[in-house]
């Protein structure tokens, strides 16, 4: 199986887990190759190149996908809309939906960029957290990603989802001083990120992600 990875700080204690879930060095390395921004995923999972990810929510309708993936009940902390002229993302497809869906004008900034905004003491301007916004309005958790796979590997991700919840994920403090580091983050910003973050969809977040999607499907280009 020919995982992909989207190179994110949210996605760390997956990671993790999944360093050691990867036995075989042919997966292990398709796995470390296969990695980008969400929007480079989905184009390779659309594609067939690779045969599961973390791939967009607004992509995953009629895939095959696991209870697993990334969500947010209010602020996220990475996915900010800026003040001034509407203009998305092109690392995400998710995100500039969601945008549109609340009508949130600006420009749409994600990943370490819209964490460097958010921590940033000296920021001129305020900044609106889209999650945030969409928790305050619906009141439901937003899932911005899910893991899918090819229908022949359906099984396996949803092995790969139940060891995973089933697991108390720690990511080793050396391992997330040297993410902080590299995301120019202290460890404790780190730790504050993700702890708004978590991984288990249930039927609360089912329920968001059918409303988002209702809500997109208005939207022209989705």
């Amino acid at each position: 199986m020919i995982f992909g990875k989207i190179t994110y700080l949210n996605l760390l204690p997956f990671h993790a887990f999944m360093k050691r879930y990867l036995r075989h060095s042919g997966e292990k390395s398709a796995w470390v190759r296969r990695g980008g921004v969400p929007s480079r995923i989905n184009r390779d999972f659309r594609l067939g190149r690779i045969d599961a990810a973390v791939i967009s929510s607004i992509r995953s309708r009629r895939c095959r996908c696991a209870d697993l993936g990334i969500v947010a009940d209010g602020e996220v902390m990475s996915v900010l809309a800026l003040p001034g002229r509407s203009r998305p993302d092109g690392a995400s497809e998710t995100s500039n939906a969601l945008a549109r869906v609340l009508g949130v004008e600006g420009e749409v900034v994600i990943g370490d960029r819209a964490l460097a905004l958010y921590f940033d003491k000296n920021r001129m301007h305020p900044v609106t957290d889209l999650a945030a916004v969409w928790k305050r309005r619906y009141g439901l958790p937003f899932v911005f990603a899910r893991l899918c796979a090819s229908p022949r590997y359906g099984r396996r991700i949803d092995r790969i989802a139940r060891l995973f919840h089933a697991k108390r994920v720690r990511v080793p403090y050396v391992v997330r001083r040297k993410e902080a580091a590299r995301h120019g983050l202290t460890v404790r910003e780190l730790d504050l990120y993700l702890s708004k973050i978590y991984y288990r969809i249930g039927w609360r977040e089912k329920r968001g992600l059918a409303l988002f999607w209702k809500k997109a499907a208005r939207l022209s280009k989705f």
